[in-house]
């Protein structure tokens, strides 16, 4: 799932360094609605803007975390 969100991001946000450790600094508000409505649109999870906080965004691993817990509430 990693890699496919990755993918997914790396295709939506290019000029994104997804490797980061401080993903979330790199991140405007544009960036964060992209990660947000991308991921919604592609695991078919609804994910709010109350989801896109420095915690759920700080690295790639946060971000497949929320989406595997968004999945889990399904």
């Amino acid at each position: 799932m990693r890699e496919t969100i990755k993918a997914l991001l790396e295709d939506a946000l290019p000029m994104v360094d997804f490797d980061s450790d401080f993903l979330f600094s790199e991140l405007d508000s544009l960036g964060v609605t992209t990660i947000l409505m991308t991921l919604s649109d592609y695991y078919d999870i609804s994910l709010e803007a109350i989801d896109a906080t420095p915690k759920n965004l700080k690295t790639l691993d946060s971000i497949v975390a929320l989406v595997e817990q968004k999945l889990a509430e399904k």
